[in-house]
């Protein structure tokens, strides 16, 4: 953590998780070889966040090194809910979240598959994937 992301008790500020979260969304695009500047040209679409949630449960402080963990929860026809835990170096959560993304057409914005593709390299780090 850095210092921009404490508050006057030395705590880490709720908004500094937003980055966090980010920061795991692109890795894992990344990891699956669809990074973000070039995934919107590949399949034509944007993926903007319709839905984001963040719980608090442990804080952590300056100078912590936090594990984010990112999987994914679940993909819809068009959605994607990618799931995060954010832990302490003492493994315990400091926070969970979620973000909703969504499969939209560059051209209109209109709610589009998401492509099948990006769906395979989702596959191995799915947690509704059929046993």
């Amino acid at each position: 953590m850095r210092w921009s992301d404490i508050d006057a008790s030395g705590i880490i500020c709720w908004g500094a998780y937003v980055r966090f979260v980010e920061i795991g969304e692109t890795e894992l695009f990344r990891a699956l070889g669809h990074p973000y500047a070039t995934l919107w040209d590949r399949f034509d679409i944007w993926l903007p966040r319709v839905q984001a949630h963040f719980e608090y449960r442990n804080p952590a402080r300056l100078d912590e090194l936090l594990d984010i963990e990112v999987w994914v929860g679940r993909v819809g026809r068009s959605s994607i809910r990618l799931e995060f835990a954010i832990r302490r170096p003492d493994g315990q959560v400091a926070a969970e979240a979620y973000l909703v993304i969504v499969a939209i057409s560059r051209k209109d914005a209109k709610p589009v598959p998401v492509p099948q593709e990006l769906v395979d390299a989702l596959a191995p780090y799915r947690a509704d994937a059929p046993a």
